[in-house]
């Protein structure tokens, strides 16, 4: 398909590895942050495990994909791609109330931890990552999340 000044589109979107919406075409990811309620260390094994499942129950869902995640004791890191109708925000509010909710269920101790009957604070942090320049070096500190700098090889550029 050619546009008015020419240009080969759908060669474009196929080099570009650009995800189709029904009415779009779209290249978007995001570097999400969210840390647990009152920073409390209670992303052990079992709940990171079960975030892990609940994500890839909400990647099915929602127009989204979540390519990495990487977790600390007390703090989440996502590397994600979703469709444009979905805002930064929104996009947070649906990962952060449906893996509480989830999470409130599978261990109901965690209740106990945390009076508030919340998972996650109410902050977060989000940018855009671009593919060609920063994507791969957010990637790898994504991967190294929770790692004790023994175990993490530094790589000389």
């Amino acid at each position: 398909m050619k546009t008015e000044l020419g240009f080969q589109i759908s060669g474009i979107l196929e080099v570009m590895d650009v995800q189709k919406g029904y009415h779009c075409a779209y290249r978007i990811h995001y570097h999400l942050v969210l840390p647990v309620k009152y920073r409390k260390a209670l992303l052990v094994e079992k709940i990171v495990k079960s975030i892990k499942e609940i994500a890839l129950a909400i990647q099915e869902r929602y127009a989204l994909k979540i390519e990495q995640i990487g977790c600390d004791i007390d703090h989440i890191h996502l590397l994600c791609s979703s469709h444009p109708k979905y805002s930064p925000g929104k996009l947070v509010r649906l990962f952060k109330s449906i893996t509480a909710r989830e999470l409130f269920k599978q261990f109901p101790s965690l209740k106990k931890e945390l009076w508030g009957g919340e998972f996650w604070t109410d902050e977060y942090f989000i940018a855009t990552v671009g593919e060609e320049v920063n994507w791969s070096v957010v990637e790898e500190y994504i991967r190294k999340q929770g790692k004790t700098p023994e175990q993490v090889q530094l790589r000389l550029i």
